[in-house]
């Protein structure tokens, strides 16, 4: 693949794994076992220029599919945590108010976000709708030159310190929209309870989010999304990174289980010179080949526009469940030494199950792959 870059696109995945090897990955363990975000990193995430991914204009950088593919990788490479931390914000967030904004809209709020001087979230999933969100419950009443909203979101990362959270919800005709609460847990009515016992990205922030009665003004619903399709529009765009993030996973837990197996001798020799440890380097070698040329070629088609929700659909599940192979692998290779977190796999294995689940399960990603196959919706 690494012919097949750019010199840009090579410059910024090289910055992005000097910020991780420099910043986050020296600390991220001891904040994973606290279950504490490390909000250090993110100025050294901001000088890196790349929130905002492939938008243009209002401070944004305007990456490459395949160079803000680069960044998900590394990020995941070095961390789950932080690149949930930046999938949320750089994706989902500002993307909302990207694809589905007013050119005011951008103007107010992209800026200062791609900055990272504004921190996004964005709350779709409910605690009784994960894969039927479509049946949202959150409901946005129209009150006098604004709208109040009402409902509970679960499992919504940066919640509990963001300063806009992108909240969908139906309005008094049952139209979805998407609704841009400024100030976060500081709106009256707005509550955010941090979710604890994770075994996975511990290190990210998810939370159940409460409405009650909370303001928003008029101008802070998102011009362009009036219905559930513009929501659908943000998760297409955004889900090519989730399988570069898978990416990152399985490479990270190769290389460290290539280097464990090369160094640890058993039975007089190097672990890596047993017949059986070359043949699972062969296959982990070869799923990674599989998911890197997959991930290249969506980007190449986001970049010219061509990308289908089951085009989408198709690379996160075939990455996450490729992923899932690759990383138990490295844990099982490495013996108990693979549980420990000073190896780094352990919080990879758990990590990869996380992106199995987000942004759609492997199950509704084949349900989706499905419908275009057979012309038939099999999700009741």
């Amino acid at each position: 693949m690494e012919e097949l870059l750019t010199a840009e696109e090579r410059t910024v995945r090289d910055r992005v794994r000097a910020f991780c090897d420099a910043e986050v990955r020296p600390i991220i363990n001891e904040y994973w076992e606290r279950a504490e975000f490390p909000r250090s990193v993110v100025a050294g995430l901001a000088e890196l220029g790349v929130a905002g991914g492939e938008l243009e204009g209002h401070g944004c950088p305007g990456l490459s599919a395949i160079a803000n593919g680069l960044v998900a990788m590394e990020l995941a490479r070095c961390d789950g945590s932080v690149s949930t931390f930046h999938g949320v914000h750089s994706g989902l967030a500002m993307h909302s108010i990207g694809l589905c904004g007013s050119e005011e809209q951008k103007a107010r709020w992209l800026p200062d976000m791609a900055l990272l001087a504004k921190i996004g979230a964005f709350a779709l999933t409910e605690p009784e709708h994960g894969s039927d969100v479509v049946a949202l419950e959150t409901r946005a009443r129209r009150s006098g030159d604004g709208y109040v909203l009402d409902g509970v979101k679960r499992w919504i990362g940066n919640a509990s310190f963001a300063d806009l959270v992108i909240v969908w919800a139906r309005d008094d005709e049952g139209k979805v929209g998407a609704f841009v609460v400024e100030g976060g847990t500081a709106v009256e009515g707005f509550e955010a309870e941090v979710i604890t016992g994770k075994v996975a990205k511990r290190a990210a922030l998810q939370s159940q989010v409460t409405l009650t009665e909370v303001r928003v003004p008029a101008e802070n619903r998102l011009a362009e999304a009036h219905s559930f399709e513009a929501a659908a529009k943000v998760l297409t765009h955004c889900r090519p990174t989730v399988a570069w993030g898978a990416l990152g996973h399985a490479q990270a837990a190769y290389e460290i289980a290539f280097a464990y197996t090369s160094r640890r001798s058993q039975f007089g020799k190097p672990l890596a010179g047993h017949q059986l440890v070359q043949y699972r380097l062969a296959k982990m070698l070869a799923e990674l080949t599989g998911m890197q040329l997959i991930c290249l070629r969506l980007s190449q088609l986001a970049q010219q526009e061509r990308v289908t929700p089951a085009m989408a659909a198709l690379a996160k599940m075939h990455c996450a469940e490729k992923g899932r192979f690759v990383v138990s692998e490295a844990r099982d290779l490495m013996g108990g030494n693979g549980l420990l977190l000073d190896y780094n796999v352990a919080r990879h294995m758990g990590d990869i199950e996380v992106v199995s689940t987000v942004e759609g399960t492997d199950t509704m990603q084949a349900l989706i792959l499905g419908r275009e196959i057979t012309g038939i919706a099999a999700f009741g």
